[in-house]
């Protein structure tokens, strides 16, 4: 029997694809989440939407805006708002750097996937510079010429 891998492929609760296409991120940290109960439940159910969500610092902290994560299924009046802004746990150092290489640069902070880490859930942001359309366009091409060659090779049987 193999070592299991530090993330399971069924430890991945959403994924954030819009940010790899119009973003090139340079810097990853996985940071946690201050969550409700009910917001628990619903990202086990996979339930989140990470379109047009960023990471804005205020007074020291760092916050995740625009992340809607559906009110739970068997919720009662408890129940929470789902796009709320929710506070990330990250170090000071972590906060810092990420503060300065947004002012500085002019770069911005994107979350990138939600994941289950030790019962926790989890999300990994990243520093991110903004694509232009050249940009976004040869990442197209580059994937559809690797996705050619694929087939072609599965079609000679090698």
């Amino acid at each position: 029997m193999g070592k299991k891998n530090k993330k399971s492929s069924g430890s991945e609760l959403a994924k954030n694809r819009k940010a790899f296409h119009d973003y090139h991120i340079s810097d990853r940290i996985e940071a946690g989440i201050e969550l409700k109960g009910t917001e628990v439940k619903s990202c086990r159910e996979r339930n989140i939407s990470m379109a047009d969500s960023y990471v804005r610092f205020d007074n020291g902290e760092a916050w995740l805006v625009n992340v809607h994560i559906a009110q739970y299924s068997h919720g009662n009046i408890f129940n929470h708002d789902p796009k709320r802004e929710r506070k990330l746990l990250l170090h000071k150092r972590e906060i810092q750097k990420l503060m300065r290489s947004v002012q500085e640069k002019g770069l911005t902070v994107v979350p990138l996937n939600f994941h289950l880490s030790k019962g926790k859930v989890k999300v990994d942001i990243g520093v991110a510079r903004g694509k232009s359309h050249s940009d976004k366009r040869e990442d197209l091409k580059k994937r559809q010429d690797m996705l050619d060659a694929k087939r072609a090779i599965a079609g000679r049987g090698i």
